[in-house]
Parts: C-alpha cells; structure tokens; sequence
C-alpha cells in the first residue's frame, strides 16, 4: 500500500468518526435533561401493579441454581422477575380467578417479552394455573428487598 492510499483512508477513517462525533451532542441533552423520574428504579412498574402474562416452571429445574444462587425448590412460594430485587415480596394475582399468593423473587427471568414472571410449581397450584401454564395475572410490591452489604474477600 502506499503512503497516499493510506493517507486517505485515515483522512475518511477520521471524517466518519468526525460526524459520528458531532451527532453525539445533538442527542445527549435529551438523556442528561430527562428528570430523575424517568430514570426511575425498575421496580417502580410493579409497585404500581406490573400486569401481564405469568407463566411456571417445570418441576426439570428443580436443584438447578436461580440467578440469586439459591437452588430451584418447585415446592417453594418463589418467583422470576426481570427487574425487581432479590428477596422482595410480591403479591401475584391470577386475574380470571382473582387468586392470590405472596411470593419471594429469587431468579430473573423470564425471557419471553410478553411475560411478568415465572413462578414455582407450588404458587401456579395455588393460583389455579397448572393446566393452563399462563395466565393473566398482577404483581404488585409487599415489601420491597433491603440491600444486603457486599461480601469483602478477605
């Protein structure tokens, strides 16, 4: 390659980076000047009522570790949600039958956009949702999960 060649690729290497540079600007105000509202924590959707499709997990998974490295137990009152924190307590309602358990978050999941949660084998007996697999229901917040303090390695 020549020096020239090069020499132009490096002078449209930097134009394009150039422009992409100068788009930044434009659109970074609008993120820095959203309130502190918008930016809320992701559990705020379900203290207002999160609802939506809710799905179980097969009893296969039993043992296998949760996101919060608790093993599976399908006989436990748990649940899978996106976002809310590890330990908070939730009340989930199956909106045909208007039943309803208080659950604890222990996993995340699940990945099915359509979905709120996932909940043990135990809680969709409870609900009345074994034979159907997903229902209809609503999470709404009991009691939020305090933060635990970080493990230091000594």
């Amino acid at each position: 390659m020549s020096v020239t060649f090069r020499l132009r690729h490096l002078t449209v290497l930097l134009a394009v980076c150039g422009l992409a540079q100068a788009q930044t600007p434009a659109s970074a105000p609008a993120a820095v000047a959203a309130p502190a509202a918008t930016v809320a924590p992701a559990a705020a959707p379900a203290a207002a009522g999160d609802e939506g499709k809710l799905a179980w997990y097969g009893k296969k998974f039993a043992g296998r570790r949760t996101a919060s490295g608790q093993a599976f137990n399908p006989e436990a009152m748990t649940m899978a949600h996106k976002t809310l924190p590890f330990g908070t307590m939730v009340r989930v309602t199956n909106l045909k039958n208007k039943r309803s358990v208080v659950l604890r978050v222990n996993d995340r999941g699940p990945t099915q956009a359509d979905r709120v949660g996932d909940v043990s084998a135990a809680a969709a007996r409870k609900l009345g949702m074994s034979r159907s697999g997903v229902v209809d229901a609503k999470i709404e917040v009991v009691t939020e999960a305090k933060p635990r303090p970080s493990k230091k390695a000594k």
